[in-house]
């Protein structure tokens, strides 16, 4: 067994993948105990399930073999892909969330996080581009992991993008060239407000209200020209 992983916990909800995988998906469980998180995630009736769940005591179960599509993403879009199930591997971190009491993840979620990450990030080639919270993929249904997850600890091993420092405020005059340049990035546009309300989440926690404005413009300026010359480089090598 994988020494990242601390037992096998399968799952029945599982199928077949249709895509290759080219992404990770973090979730929070948003349920009042991990005991009730992992009876759902293995429960037919709930036709729900993960890839991996790690405990607040950095325990990692594994639920599903990386090669089957877990049922975790529900509708949602990311770079062109509505079927985010067949592309991702998807994490639970067992927090109660925005309903039950939303609060910091534990160090010990975060140390177990970064060598499984890691891991599934070596064998799947996935780009730190490609690492994403669930709000990141349906902004109108979630709000995971939410803005208190620790991104940045993330971004130091190079496991996820890290939040670039503007160096100007970039006001767009034509909010279309905004939204436009927001799905480039990845973002489903369809709901405008709500998918500036999740990059806040993720690059902007400090203020999340979905509104546009010079910050937001510049961060996401600077994020698509570091992705965009960073995946340049990588062809070229």
């Amino acid at each position: 067994m994988d020494e990242t992983i601390h037992r096998d916990h399968p799952s029945p909800n599982w199928n077949e993948r249709r895509l290759p995988i080219s992404m990770v998906v973090l979730h929070y469980t948003g349920m009042e105990t991990a005991a009730a998180a992992l009876d759902r995630l293995c429960d037919p009736a709930a036709e729900v399930s993960a890839h991996y769940m790690i405990d607040e005591d950095g325990t990692v179960l594994r639920l599903v073999p990386e090669d089957k599509r877990a049922w975790h993403a529900g509708r949602s879009y990311w770079r062109g892909i509505t079927d985010v199930n067949s592309a991702s591997i998807g994490i639970e971190i067992v927090n109660p969330g925005h309903e039950f009491g939303y609060r910091p993840f534990t160090e010990a979620q975060m140390a177990a996080l970064i060598p499984l990450l890691a891991g599934i990030m070596a064998r799947h080639n996935i780009d730190p581009s490609n690492v994403v919270g669930h709000s990141d993929i349906a902004p109108l249904r979630k709000m995971d992991p939410g803005e208190l997850f620790e991104w940045e600890v993330l971004a130091r091993y190079g496991l996820a993008l890290p939040t670039p420092k503007p160096r100007i405020r970039l006001l767009h005059e034509n909010p279309g060239a905004f939204f436009l340049s927001l799905e480039r990035f990845g973002y489903d546009i369809a709901d405008g407000r709500a998918a500036v309300a999740a990059f806040q989440r993720r690059f902007r926690p400090r203020i999340i209200d979905g509104e546009l404005d010079g910050e937001v413009g510049a961060l996401l300026f600077e994020l698509l020209m570091a992705r965009d010359t960073d995946e340049r480089d990588a062809e070229d090598h």
